[in-house]
């Protein structure tokens, strides 16, 4: 009787090797070493840290999280420790229950202030890339404001990129009329990948108040609603460009990062599922093989961009 093998779920990304695609999220899964303690980290291809900016920041007033229909808004704005802390803290801690590359998320309010933060981070040994978010949507005067213009854009990721031979994954907002300028605009200026889609822009309002349920009025809005629409921005995102795109948005089981990535990602980013579950990315990374097994895939490269034709 023949002996049935795993497929190989292993992938490179801007010449990294992930044991598999499965990548949590920036903002969903701390700075790792707090889910160390459920399980192995490790079983992970990789995970996006939180959100890390030049100095301190507590973030947005509160409330600042709000349910709906098949996902959730929040407007935290970035709190973390600062990116001296995270050298200093943070990252120590991480190697400690983390022996893969992590990839660096970050984030800031003027491109003095990406580039103080890569230059900052980039001796570290266990960072394996840089992901600049260009998109967040509920920090007033950064993040969007970068993501939504491609000559912005363009000009965080050239400056950054002159710091650091890291790789950069540019993270993109959906909050565009055409995110492929954007993308096109960040590959020219020497991005090595793009990822995206960050949170959609809404809100929710308190009846009885009569007020919005946020102190920021709006905030992202992520969750499996928003799968379709993150989909579809792959699917031209990776068209358009020619180098790997990282896709993420409302994506809960192992059947959505491979249509992710039948759609062109090279990795697939975990976010609001690991709020509701903390196992989520740890269930899809187990829950791989197996589907990939009933579509009769041997080797999960072979499915990158396989609906892009």
């Amino acid at each position: 009787m023949e002996k049935l093998t795993a497929p190989k779920t292993a992938v490179v990304l801007c010449g990294v090797t992930l044991d598999n695609p499965v990548i949590p999220a920036s903002g969903t899964f701390g700075y790792g070493y707090e889910f160390a303690g459920l399980y192995d980290i490790n079983e992970l291809g990789t995970f996006s840290f939180k959100g890390t900016t030049r100095e301190p920041r507590f973030g947005n007033p509160t409330p600042r999280i709000a349910e709906c229909t098949a996902g959730m808004i929040n407007a935290v704005g970035l709190q973390n420790p600062g990116v001296r802390a995270v050298k200093e803290t943070e990252l120590p801690r991480l190697r400690e229950v983390f022996r893969k590359p992590v990839m660096a998320n970050i984030s800031g309010f003027s491109t003095d202030d990406y580039v103080f933060t890569a230059a900052e981070l980039d001796g570290e040994p266990q960072i394996g890339w840089f992901e600049i978010n260009i998109s967040c949507p509920n920090v007033h005067g950064g993040g969007m404001s970068f993501g939504t213009d491609p000559d912005a854009a363009a000009s965080v990721v050239s400056a950054v990129r002159r710091v650091t031979k890291k790789p950069l994954i540019a993270k993109l907002s959906p909050n565009v009329t055409d995110v492929t300028v954007i993308a096109k605009a960040c590959e020219a200026a020497g991005a090595d990948g793009i990822s995206l889609i960050n949170t959609l822009l809404g809100m929710r309002v308190d009846l009885r108040k009569r007020k919005p349920v946020i102190a920021n009025a709006t905030g992202g809005f992520s969750g499996p609603a928003i799968f379709p629409v993150a989909l579809r921005m792959v699917f031209q995102t990776a068209k358009a460009v020619k180098i790997p795109v990282v896709g993420m948005g409302g994506v809960s089981s192992a059947e959505d990062v491979i249509e992710m990535m039948m759609c062109g990602a090279t990795a697939v980013e975990i976010g609001a599922a690991n709020l509701v579950d903390p196992y989520a990315s740890l269930r899809i990374v187990r829950e791989l093989p197996e589907v990939l097994s009933r579509l009769g895939v041997k080797d999960i490269n072979e499915i990158i961009g396989a609906a892009l034709s």
